[in-house]
Formats: C-alpha cells, structure tokens, sequence
C-alpha cells in the first residue's frame, strides 16, 4: 500500500524509477517512504601513479606527481539487479593537506591509509540508501577514523576536513555513478526528493525546505564550458622565460598554448605574497594573450591560493593592474580565495571592499554550508564547486550557492581521466555555470591518454571550450 502522504501521481513516478525507467515531471517536496536506494555490494580500490612532464607551482609549492585513487563499487537495487560503478581522483596532498612540518610522502601515506578505512567503513553501510543519504550518514565516521588515524600515525597536524573530503570522493562518485546505471539514467537526473527520501532541508538548513535537488541542476548537460587554462607560478609566459624545452611536442609558453588550443580564458596562479611580482605577472600574461590573439575577448581568474595577508593587499593588486592595464582589469572575471582558509580563525579578513570590484570566491575554505555561510558574512560573493570534495558535496554547495545568489564556477585538481569526466559533468549540469580548468592536459597528460578518444573535444580542445554534451549517459558517464 501506498503511504497516505504520497501522492498517486508521485507513487506512479516512484514506481517507474524503481522498474528502472525515469519518469517525466516531478513533485517537488514530496517524501517517499521507500526511496529507489541501493545496497552496497562489494567495493575495491586500488592506486595509480603518474609523473608530471613539467612542474604545477601554486600555493608556494612545485607539484611534479599525481596519485589516484581509483575506486570499483558493486550495488544491489531493491530488485536485486546488481550494477558497477567507478570512480576516480587525484589525492592532491599538498593542496588538501599542506603542511610546513610533515613532509610529501607522510601526508601522501596518511591519505592512502585513510583510503583504507573509509573502504572498510562504506562496505561496513547496510542500509538501501541515494548516494546523497549514503554521504551524509558515512561523513561523520570518515572524519571519525581521520583524527583516529591523525593520533596513530603521530602527526604534527591532524588530517584536515578538507583532505578527509578528498580521500573520500573517488568512493562518492563510485556510489553515484552506481546509482545512476542501476536504473538507466544519468546521475544529474536521479537527484529528485522521490529517489533520495528527503528533501534539501535534510542535508543544508530550513531555507530549504520542501525543495529539491534537482530542481537546482540541469538534466541535460550544456554543449560545452569555457576552458580555463592555468598559468602556474613556474610556467614560461614568453620564449625568455623558458631555460631548455622539454621537447615532447606539447606547447610551451603561454603563446603556444593559446595558438594551438584557442584559449580565451586564464587562470593566472599567483604569489600573494608578492606584490610586484603579481602585478607584473598579471600584466605579462595579458600583454602575451592580446598580441597572441587580439581579438578575443579575454576572461581571467586571479588566485591568490590564500597567500594574501588581508583584503588592502587584493585592494592594491587590482588598483595597480587597472593602472598599468586596463583592459587586463576589466577582463579579470573573479578573484579566488585570497586569504587564509580557516575562516574562523581569521575573521578579520574580510572581503567585501574586494567583492564590490570583482566576485570573490572561497574554494579551500568550502567544506560545509556553515563555512559558506560564514564567508558570505566576511563578504565572499562566490564559491569554487570542485568534484575532488565529492560529487554529494559539489551538488549540494550548488544548490546552496543558487539558493544565496552567489558566482559559482568549477575548479578541478589537476583532474585527468575519470576525474575529470566527473568535474565537468558538475560544470556542464549547474545552470548559469560554464566555466572549468582542465590542467591535466597540461601537466600529467599521460594520464588522459586513455581516454582522449573516447571523449572528444573534452581531454583536448581547440577552440577555447570543452566539449560535454556527451555526458549524458548513464552514471556519471566515465565507465559503460
């Protein structure tokens, strides 16, 4: 029997998505007492390494490696129909766990232990649950077994929310992209309150009540998204800059790149911690991009990786670069996360002098909604959505970014191969969200090699954009 709170028109449409079908429309605010869930059967991970063919500065570090952690899930639907799913990213520990005390290969071997234990306890969950539900009850006890593991292995620093995020983000977008191939349909259609058993209130706050998920994503992705190309701190703007060539046939300078992939967007890394050095890098990189393609209409983000002191430094950032540039200030888009990312610890450090000129934007400091909410309050304007803190978490800081009116963009990990699949997916299903990085193609591009040609346009471009109309099969659209 039907649930006397459940309407024949929305128990039809349940009924569908568990035969496997989805079903048009939706009832948004209704709550079904048994949701289209699925059982955890079996779950495996395993570690992929690759090496950089150049180094990636930011943050005042030289990245110049990349594990993955590749994740395999089987789930069971109430049915009983078994179905895989895989996921996949990077464990980027020197931006997820920094640390001035504990050295690369200690974060690293904290992270791919803690990889460990969050499988034991997702194999551990019984429950026929939505990814989304499965996230918000398994969370508490990732972060339960990091600060454990913190005081087992004795470190100098505990593992940060963030870094716990990380680790557990291959095994989320696994969940989901089970989810979605259990019943036939692509994961940014499976969001609805009829297949997750609650509404948004559950998961951010009572502004929420009685909405949906889905009514905050798009079913079907855009076409394509604004490549942003990244320009990190030890990359060759101009011929000059470069010492020797690596000679592997890929481009080289700053002007190479825009030739070859079209490029109309930049992110430029910088220092923070030099202010000279900032504005000539700003304006460096702009002089190269307009006599390299004068005609286009050139778009930049600033990231400052949290390196500023306060708000007066980003204030005479963009006052210096207005003066010796013009047309480089006007074309810079947003400015991402200029100061420290614990907001709580730094509450004078606010932005909104800042956000009055461009949109300022929070990417480490995004754990949780009451960090967005908080960096709202110090004058934060928007936020970073980023596969690598869990396709749960990205679609629901989303949702929280529509709902508060913020500028939301995607930013990825050096995210290649599935991982990034999983980014852009994010960026193609977020309405009114159409810009991306892909810097794997730029820096560890022997890790997309397997998948540029079942992806075209998406691991490699031509035209400034990625190609993402294609994401739109079953799951999240990386693995049949």
């Amino acid at each position: 029997m039907t649930s006397p709170a459940l309407s024949r028109r929305a128990f039809l449409k349940s009924s569908a998505l568990l035969s496997g079908g989805i079903a048009a429309g939706e009832v948004p605010g209704v709550i079904v007492r048994k949701p289209a869930g699925v059982r955890i059967g079996s779950l495996d991970f395993a570690f992929e390494e690759f090496k950089y063919r150049m180094p990636y500065k930011f943050g005042g570090t030289a990245v110049d490696r990349v594990t993955l952690l590749n994740v395999t899930v089987e789930v069971v639907s109430p049915s009983g129909k078994v179905s895989k799913g895989f996921g996949s990213m990077p464990l980027g520990n020197v931006w997820s766990f920094p640390s001035k005390v504990i050295p690369y290969d200690e974060t690293l071997r904290a992270m791919k232990e803690l990889a460990g234990k969050i499988a034991a306890i997702t194999r551990g969950f019984t429950e026929t649950a939505h990814p989304i539900e499965m996230n918000h009850q398994l969370e508490p006890e990732y972060l339960k077994a990091a600060a454990e593991l913190s005081v087992a292995l004795k470190l100098a620093t505990p593992i940060p929310k963030l870094c716990t995020q990380v680790t557990a983000s291959a095994f989320d977008a696994a969940l989901h992209d089970a989810f979605g191939k259990s019943l036939g349909a692509n994961c940014f259609r499976t969001n609805t309150p009829e297949l997750i058993g609650h509404d948004l209130s559950r998961y951010l706050n009572n502004d929420f009540k009685g909405e949906s998920l889905q009514g905050y994503l798009d079913a079907e992705p855009r076409d394509w998204v604004w490549l942003f190309h990244s320009v990190g701190g030890l990359d060759a703007v101009a011929e000059s800059e470069l010492k020797e060539r690596t000679g592997d046939g890929l481009p080289e300078t700053l002007g190479e790149w825009i030739r070859r992939d079209g490029l109309q967007r930049i992110k430029i890394k910088l220092q923070g911690e030099n202010l000279e050095w900032d504005i000539e890098r700003t304006v460096a990189i702009d002089r190269v991009a307009r006599e390299t393609s004068p005609d286009v209409d050139w778009k930049y983000c600033s990231d400052f990786n949290e390196a500023c002191a306060d708000v007066d430094y980003v204030l005479e950032y963009l006052a210096k670069v207005k003066e010796r540039s013009p047309k480089g200030f006007e074309s810079i888009l947003y400015l991402e996360q200029p100061t420290r990312r614990d907001l709580k610890a730094n509450l004078e450090n606010k932005m909104h002098a800042a956000a009055k000129l461009r949109p300022v934007v929070i990417d480490e400091s995004l754990t949780d909604l009451e960090n967005l909410l908080l960096a709202r309050d110090m004058g934060y304007t928007g936020a970073c959505l980023k596969a690598c803190k869990g396709q749960s978490h990205a679609l629901l800081m989303a949702a929280a970014g529509k709902k508060y009116g913020m500028f939301l963009c995607v930013q990825d990990l050096t995210c290649p191969g599935a991982s990034l699949v999983h980014s852009a997916g994010i960026a193609s299903h977020v309405p009114g969200l159409s810009t991306i990085e892909s810097n794997a193609r730029q820096y560890v591009p022997a890790a997309n090699a397997a998948w540029t040609g079942r992806f075209p346009g998406l691991f490699d471009t031509r035209n400034g954009k990625l190609a993402t109309a294609q994401l739109n099969g079953p799951g999240l659209g990386a693995v049949p």
